[in-house]
């Protein structure tokens, strides 16, 4: 029963983070920033949620498929986990090749202050 509960409480987190990847989508002012509250959104949106299925249904003897539903949440999650920051990495080299300008300070791959 205690699984049951910590997975319920990492869905409202997973939920709660969502929700401030939303909210920082449309407050944030420029690309970099967005870019890093739509990872929060992936990694704490998805990634907590789905463990939190897996270990709400281990804790399920009645479900069927628990263990299959449990390990296809692990090994996705696990995969999120993997490319999400990649992917994250990925959009903001191009970004900044292709100049999209931001609010830097010290522009690392150029490495020159602003």
């Amino acid at each position: 029963m205690i699984l049951l509960y910590i997975g319920a409480g990492l869905m409202i987190i997973g939920a709660l983070c969502d929700l401030l990847a939303g909210i920082g989508m449309l407050k944030f002012r420029n690309f970099y920033l967005r870019l890093h509250a739509a990872t929060i959104g992936t990694v704490g949106g998805a990634v907590v949620p789905l463990i939190g299925v897996a270990l709400a249904a281990l804790d399920m003897p009645g479900l069927p498929g628990r263990f299959a539903i449990a390990g296809a949440s692990f090994i996705t999650a696990l995969i999120i986990l993997l490319v999400a920051p990649a992917g994250s990495t990925a959009l903001a080299y191009a970004a900044h090749r292709s100049g999209v300008e931001g609010n830097f300070y010290f522009d690392h791959l150029r490495g020159e202050e602003r």
